[in-house]
């Protein structure tokens, strides 16, 4: 065989061999960043448990239930902001109503594990029982920010979950961390 042809299959073998050593490097990096990102969602309280929970639920014949069941979440949120931010700027504000709207969302947040969303919404719901509308516009304004906080992180979280997947890697299963105070 001539010599030039071995070293051109030479350099090829090892040009192939350092493009799957990319990909597996990118696979790695990508599956700690993920893990790293997910744990730093629960350890800050922007998750919890429930969160762990919700993906037992996910399975082969539904691997995108999680993400369908946030961007449910998501979208139904926004609606509901955005029903009491119009409804708490009304001339007669109708604290029932806003009180059982923040009820929906305290729920829905539960479900998905954002506490941080929760404890909001049980703020403004005391407000609606004083009919205090200050009370009610400022806790309005901390579910919007903690609402905003958790679609921020969630959509990272999918996106890094995506690039995980399209780098050939799966997407490890979380479990739940003891932290220390």
């Amino acid at each position: 065989m001539d010599a030039d042809l071995v070293q051109m299959q030479k350099k090829l073998a090892d040009y192939q061999n350092a493009l799957f050593k990319e990909v597996r490097i990118t696979q790695i990096h990508a599956n700690l960043h993920w893990f790293s990102l997910s744990l730093s969602a629960v350890a800050t309280g922007i998750l919890d448990s429930q969160y762990l929970e919700l993906h037992e639920l996910q399975d082969e014949s539904n691997p995108e239930f999680v993400v369908e069941v946030v961007y449910l979440f998501l979208a139904d949120s926004e609606k509901l902001l955005d029903d009491l931010s119009r409804d708490l700027t009304q001339q007669n504000v109708e604290f029932e109503k806003a009180q059982a709207q923040a009820q929906k969302m305290k729920g829905s947040s539960c479900s998905i594990g954002a506490p941080r969303i929760k404890n909001a919404c049980i703020e403004f719901q005391k407000f609606c029982q004083e009919k205090n509308i200050r009370g009610c516009l400022r806790y309005l304004q901390q579910m919007k920010q903690e609402f905003d906080l958790v679609k921020s992180k969630l959509k990272a979280l999918f996106a890094l979950e995506q690039n995980v997947v399209a780098a050939g890697g799966s997407i490890p299963k979380m479990q739940p961390i003891d932290l220390i105070d």
